[in-house]
């Protein structure tokens, strides 16, 4: 579900959060329809994702897919285009 946040930005709402109701196949699919759901304009190119997971997967801070600084899965954030790294100093 969408809605409309301040500045007219539109915000996506989980449907899911608590990650014991899914099924591991159901959990790992349900981030990659997220990742595929971003518009064109939301979503870093192709070779910049890869970067950017080739950053996270140097990094001591990835653990289980997830960033340990700021908790986010890594494969969304370098998905969005706007995202930036949470290390001090930014890795990407």
């Amino acid at each position: 579900m969408k809605e409309k946040g301040g500045l007219g930005l539109e915000q996506r709402f989980c449907r899911r959060c608590l990650l014991k109701e899914m099924d591991a196949d159901a959990y790992f699919s349900n981030v990659y329809e997220y990742i595929a759901s971003l518009s064109e304009d939301e979503r870093a190119p192709e070779e910049l994702y890869g970067q950017r997971l080739g950053y996270c997967c140097a990094c001591d801070h990835l653990i289980n897919g997830m960033c340990a600084l700021c908790g986010c899965f890594v494969e969304v954030r370098a998905a969005k285009r706007i995202s930036r790294c949470a290390d001090t100093p930014r890795r990407w």
